[in-house]
């Protein structure tokens, strides 16, 4: 790069060129101008003085002030976009960005109920129409772990009352078949049985849960009605469909240690899906580790 052109120098001629060379639209133009500015405010260097430790820095320092790695990633881009530029037009040397990566965020655990107020919430004791079939989809989210889309499809030829097992077609068009708890057994009993005194349910709708018009259930409205539930039944977290799938792992997997046969049950493509679950609680891992390792045991 020129000894005598200063850094805004280049810059400018960076967002000339990416403004009416490349035709990006002024927003992204804008984001890219702040991400340079903002590396230059934080390195206080000339551009030829830059070397990849000081974008790292860079990196470390946004980080360490919040920024996630999707924003991180995207000024990183921002700032091998313009060195390149500098390489391509302005004879710059290197592209000190260009093997710089944004550290990757930690995974959120998933948030679960405990056994004590999952009992609690399913444990719905109204005899309403409302009421049995909400107690039926409860029980079910819990006993096989279903995502929403999964109990919305259900139909009445799904069941297996005989085997207690439940055919489900889940992400990628494939099925699984996940066994039913009795409790969910016995609520799904008693609402086909509330069920059939609907009108206009007529054979076209085997759809398994029905609003009070006859038509099938909507995702929509079964999360409204795990709203209403949790409300009812005193339970103060964010209750959604997702909360019960993420409890059943939880708590199958606490109880027997059996990754595998969890990842069967969730219908996880890949068991590293799976594997989140068992952060969940380390201190019962780390327990059942002490009392079965042999050079673990306390004497």
């Amino acid at each position: 790069i020129n000894l005598l052109m200063t850094n805004e120098d280049a810059i400018q001629k960076y967002i000339e060129y990416i403004q009416f060379e490349k035709g990006l639209s002024s927003l992204t133009i804008k984001n890219y101008r702040k991400d340079i500015n903002q590396l230059m405010l934080f390195l206080n260097k000339n551009l030829n003085d830059i070397k990849s430790d000081d974008i790292r820095r860079a990196v470390a320092f946004s980080h360490s002030k919040g920024l996630g790695s999707k924003s991180l990633a995207r000024m990183i881009s921002s700032w091998r976009g313009f060195f390149n530029f500098l390489s391509n037009h302005l004879n710059f040397t290197h592209n000190p960005a260009v093997n710089i990566k944004a550290p990757k965020d930690k995974k959120k655990l998933p948030q679960t109920l405990t056994i004590e107020q999952t009992i609690k919430l399913v444990d719905i004791k109204d005899k309403t129409y409302l009421g049995i079939r909400d107690h039926a989809i409860l029980e079910l989210f819990y006993s096989s772990g279903l995502r929403l889309s999964e109990l919305v499809n259900l139909k009445i030829n799904d069941i297996s009352f005989s085997d207690e097992t439940l055919s489900v077609t889940g992400k990628g068009n494939k099925t699984r078949i996940v066994p039913i708890g009795k409790n969910a057994i016995n609520a799904i009993k008693e609402w086909l049985g509330e069920r059939n005194k609907t009108k206009n349910n007529d054979s076209e709708n085997s759809f398994i849960f029905l609003n009070q018009h006859g038509k099938p259930l909507t995702a929509r409205s079964i999360q409204y009605r795990l709203k209403y539930w949790a409300i009812k039944q005193g339970i103060p977290e964010n209750i959604h469909p997702h909360l019960l799938r993420h409890s059943f792992a939880s708590h199958v997997l606490q109880s027997s240690q059996d990754l595998r046969a969890v990842q069967e049950l969730l219908g996880h493509a890949n068991i590293s899906t799976t594997q989140i679950y068992t952060h969940l609680d380390f201190q019962h891992l780390a327990k059942i580790y002490d009392q079965s390792h042999p050079r673990a045991k306390k004497k």
